[in-house]
């Protein structure tokens, strides 16, 4: 089959600035390996089983292809970042356990780090932005990490939780620049192309990057004629834009109701992946993003918070370019509020 068309390049937005971000000053992390995510495998299994792939025939007619849509909304955090978190706790140091780690996140990475410091017995502080979702801070508090809200969005968080760990002595862990995180959540591309290894295109949703980073290091070393897609929403574009432009690119403010998505840089590690191994990230709007939660509601009666819906939106609007294709689609959480589904529900329809 022919490869797929990338996408034609997004017009500049007047109402997102964008300006590129400083280089980063340290020396590069180590890109992780197809045996770093075999071996995070090993620590994964120990903890959490497998998800579903489903293929959903009601989805199949809509799209006009065969899709599979991976169930990372079933994890017990409810996102497929717990992955990630338990793979780097794993190797952490007993002085490190001891003094702690920190972290920022809009929810599920700070889940994640919650989930995997309960399981290793390590302190965990989770810097969370005014305004997060109610129902990932609450899970991270019910999970026994401290969580300490701090500036306006999250990239204001992130400045917080460095300075504090700096101040503690403690690990930071950055929810992109580590190599262990994006090992532990590539496992679940791993999963996928085991159980189909024939798979045609991918497509994930994207936020800091680390899922697909994950992706590439996986699909791109098991099978190198698969089509790997990133989704960003509209309203926050530093990935893909930087991706474009083949620059770090930092956004003055983002403006999407997926919190999943909403990071306003680009951040190094991933973008070194990303810029050599991804073959297209197409953007994705709110309207968009709620039609295909809705649908997926109806057609699977799976829930999707709004990134974990980005992945099926984009192939909705890729449906021309997707027939007589295998397709699968990370479905990566599933934390909505009830607000926000009822905002959905008296908005927009299904396809």
């Amino acid at each position: 089959m022919p490869p797929l068309a990338p996408a034609a390049a997004a017009t500049e937005r007047p109402d997102v600035a964008g300006v590129a971000a400083p280089p980063p000053t340290a020396a590069p992390l180590p890109i992780p390996t197809l045996l770093d995510v075999y071996r995070a495998r090993r620590v994964v299994d120990r903890f959490l089983p497998r998800t579903p792939l489903l293929a959903p025939p009601a989805l199949a007619a809509r799209l006009g292809c065969e899709v599979h849509v991976k169930c990372e909304n079933l994890q017990p955090i409810g996102a497929f970042k717990v992955r990630g978190g338990l793979n780097l706790l794993s190797l952490l140091t007993p002085e490190e356990r001891t003094l702690g780690v920190v972290t920022a996140s809009t929810g599920n990475h700070g889940q994640s780090i919650a989930y995997a410091a309960r399981t290793f017995a390590t302190r965990a502080t989770i810097f969370v932005p005014e305004g997060s979702n109610p129902l990932k801070v609450a899970a991270i508090h019910g999970l026994g990490a401290e969580v300490v809200v701090a500036g306006h969005d999250f990239d204001a968080s992130f400045a917080a939780a460095a300075e504090a760990a700096a101040d503690r002595g403690a690990l930071f862990v950055h929810p992109a620049n580590e190599p262990r995180l994006i090992a532990g959540v590539a496992t679940s591309t791993l999963e996928i192309l085991e159980a189909v290894p024939d798979l045609d295109v991918l497509i994930v949703p994207v936020g800091g990057g680390s899922g697909l980073s994950g992706a590439v290091v996986v699909g791109k070393a098991l099978n190198p004629r698969l089509t790997v897609i990133g989704v960003q929403a509209t309203g926050a574009s530093a990935v893909h834009d930087s991706w474009r432009r083949r620059e770090m690119i930092a956004h003055e403010r983002v403006e999407t109701f997926a919190e999943g998505l909403a990071t306003r840089v680009a951040h190094d590690l991933p973008a070194r992946i990303i810029w050599d191994g991804v073959d297209d990230i197409r953007l994705v709007s709110d309207a968009e993003m709620r039609r295909a939660l809705l649908t997926l509601l109806e057609t699977t009666r799976l829930l999707a918070e709004g990134a974990g819906a980005a992945a099926l939106a984009a192939a909705y609007a890729m449906r021309e370019e997707l027939v007589g294709r295998k397709v699968a689609v990370i479905l990566s959480g599933g934390n909505l509020t009830l607000d926000a589904l009822a905002e959905a529900l008296a908005t927009e329809r299904p396809w």
